[in-house]
């Protein structure tokens, strides 16, 4: 067995068509299929059930693919790990984070490491599938919220994420330290759209309580949700992290009650994955930037307390 052999029916299992995949290998397709009878010979059993021109993969088959991304997956642990040698304070690395949390979290952070790693070259993407992104191995390494259990994923807790509410300095609710959550029926809200990550949350404690919340205006930019609560056009449910450390004297934050929205953030990469200078780095500057966030909020808390 080859590993060329081996990439052929990988190629083949990505398009399911001998044809496509002869393409994108850049070989003939009675090559193609030659390979492929070659191992199946040695395995002694069919990888694929054709009927016509259709193929599906056989129960050995599915057994194959499955090891072979593994094979695969190790060989690119030892390339990263060799090539790390020779090039220590380089790299690139691919981040997934849920839609908006570049806002919420990342952009002072990013300067920052770039500024502290200036020789790493680093990719941001947003995505409501950072998990099944990692497993999959289209991103390095995902921030995210606390997801289900997986062998092949690795979960770093990083903080629990606390929400609050936020209201303009001269609302009626301003001289209010805390709020119960099931009040918010009855508040005019801006609130980020329905399929954000935190709105979700949101809507998921206070369906709880069995009611909907209906908001004056949605947006998925974090900056015109705060002015809009400055101008007093409504409330609106944000995490308490960024709000003390936005450390705006035109919005009160007010603590929420019964229950307190929250959700625990972790780091997530897969388990065989090979963490190079670039993720280590990273991973560690994230945890000191969030160390020194909680910090700085109880500073402030402790000052207007």
């Amino acid at each position: 067995m080859e590993l060329r052999q081996l990439e052929y029916f990988i190629a083949i299992c990505e398009e399911m068509h001998f044809s496509r995949a002869s393409e994108k290998l850049f070989t003939t397709q009675s090559n193609l299929s030659q390979q492929i009878k070659f191992l199946e010979k040695e395995l002694g059993v069919p990888l694929f059930d054709r009927m016509g021109k259709r193929i599906t993969l056989t129960d050995a088959g599915k057994v194959l693919l499955e090891q072979s991304n593994h094979v695969f997956s190790h060989i690119k642990y030892a390339r990263d790990a060799i090539a790390e040698m020779k090039n220590i304070q380089g790299g690139t690395l691919t981040i997934g984070v849920l839609p908006g949390d570049a806002d919420l979290l990342f952009n002072a952070l990013l300067v920052e490491f770039h500024r502290t790693y200036p020789k790493l070259s680093l990719s941001v993407i947003e995505t409501t599938e950072v998990t099944e992104q990692v497993i999959k191995g289209n991103i390095d390494i995902g921030v995210t919220t606390s997801s289900f259990h997986d062998d092949r994923i690795v979960q770093i807790p990083l903080f629990n994420e606390e929400f609050s509410l936020a209201v303009a300095v001269e609302s009626s609710f301003a001289n209010k330290k805390t709020v119960q959550l099931k009040d918010l029926q009855f508040m005019e809200t801006v609130m980020f759209p329905s399929n954000h990550q935190c709105r979700k949350l949101v809507d998921k404690f206070c369906m709880e309580l069995g009611f909907h919340l209906h908001p004056k205006i949605e947006t998925t930019t974090i900056s015109s949700l705060i002015n809009m609560v400055q101008q007093g056009i409504g409330v609106s449910v944000l995490p308490k992290l960024l709000l003390e450390n936005l450390d705006n004297k035109d919005i009160k934050i007010i603590k929420l009650t019964n229950p307190t929205p929250s959700q625990n953030i972790c780091i997530v990469y897969r388990t065989e994955k090979y963490l190079g200078f670039a993720a280590r780095a990273f991973i560690d500057t994230l945890n000191t930037y969030i160390e020194t966030a909680i910090n700085h909020a109880e500073v402030i808390n402790n000052h207007t307390s």
